[in-house]
This record gives structure tokens, sequence and C-alpha cells, in this order.
């Protein structure tokens, strides 16, 4: 997906704490680097980080990533 001004390969592993579902989601910065942090459903169902040290374009992505997740999840609910 387009973040910043880049393509970006993202990766979202799902993990399930109790009742709590989160998803792990790492992503390279320009130099290589994995950028990692945690994606979590919001009282409204948006999925977002509390993360506040992540690079802009990771946060300005937010509304893509939390849409990913939830396309991903209709897709598997409908297994």
């Amino acid at each position: 997906m387009k973040a910043g001004d880049k393509q970006r390969e993202f990766n979202f592993r799902q993990l399930t704490a109790g009742k709590e579902l989160k998803y792990n989601v790492d992503v390279p910065d320009d130099k290589g680097n994995r950028v990692t942090f945690q994606m979590i459903r919001s009282g409204e169902g948006e999925w977002t980080t509390e993360a506040t040290t992540l690079p802009a374009w990771v946060l300005n992505s937010q509304g893509l990533l939390s849409d990913a997740i939830k396309e991903h999840l209709a897709e598997i609910s409908h297994k």
C-alpha cells in the first residue's frame, strides 16, 4: 500500500490475548530498518495504534491500515 510517497509492504500478524484482538505490524523504512507497532480496535471499531514515536508516514496511514485489517477480518468470517 502507498504510505507517504512510496509503495510499502506492511506485514500483519494477528494476536489474540483473551478476548482482545490485536495485530502486530511491521514495515521497512527507507533504510531497511523494521518499524514495528501494534494496531488495536477502538471503541468505534476502527483500528489504531497507540504508539506516538512512529514515522509520520505510518501515523498518516492508519486509516488505510485499519481498512486492510477490516477487509481481512471480513474475508475470514466468510470462510
